[in-house]
């Protein structure tokens, strides 16, 4: 919502405003400053509310690391059903490891402890580690996500990389990823004069050759964008 006209003691023609009250000539604007502050006052409040509702969010939510590659939402999720309610499930790219790690919102804090006992089950060819979050699942613009089964697909064969030397030509990287884990179907080098590097998305023919990206990491940043 925009602010009300006058709103510290500017409207469209602000700094004549601003100069009348200054001046001590009462102007409404004058007298809407003391509304405004009322209204910034609740703001205040509602912002210790967000802060509140957020430390809920944290609590009913568990930090998941040592992720197999070839491990999906969908698996992740359906190892914590027994637990309670799974709000959501988001798993993430972690450009130290070849292992990744996720966080899971519950309905309610039970639920996030009955998940810590999963702690050590294995998941793929790993065992899990689950601890309690010390944040919550930021949410995503819808518009962002993947709005059919084909985009979804496309998703989980295209990879993201950064740390690409700008001496480095897209044919380059095609051969790299080629060479290493399978035919390249699409590739987008991208870059700009402010940065020193660039950054490729990756789609491969297969979605199996995305986990092969993993021997990657020394000479890139590589990310699952799925």
């Amino acid at each position: 919502m925009a602010p009300p006209q006058g709103h510290f003691g500017y409207n469209g023609n602000g700094f004549v405003i601003q100069q009348l009250i200054n001046s001590g000539v009462p102007t409404e604007n004058s007298f809407r400053r003391k509304k405004n502050g009322y209204t910034n006052g609740r703001r205040r409040m509602n912002s210790r509310t967000s802060m509140a509702q957020s430390d809920d969010v944290i609590r009913r939510t568990v930090y998941v690391s040592d992720i197999d590659h070839q491990v999906t939402e969908e698996q992740l999720a359906a190892l914590f059903i027994g637990c309670g309610q799974v709000v959501d499930c988001r798993v993430c790219g972690d450009p130290n490891s070849v292992l990744r790690f996720a966080f899971v919102e519950f309905t309610d804090e039970e639920g996030a402890r009955n998940a810590l006992s999963l702690a050590g089950t294995m998941l793929g060819y790993y065992p899990v580690r689950v601890l309690p979050s010390k944040t919550a699942i930021a949410p995503v613009n819808p518009t962002f996500l993947p709005r059919s089964e084909d985009e979804r697909e496309m998703c989980a064969r295209t990879i993201y990389c950064t740390n690409i030397d700008k001496k480095i030509t897209q044919a380059d990287v095609k051969l790299f990823f080629e060479s290493i884990c399978g035919e390249v179907h699409r590739l987008r080098l991208l870059g700009d004069y402010h940065h020193s590097t660039r950054i490729a998305f990756v789609e491969f023919v297969m979605v199996r050759t995305t986990v092969s990206h993993s021997f990657c990491f020394d000479l890139f940043q590589v990310y699952d964008i799925s």
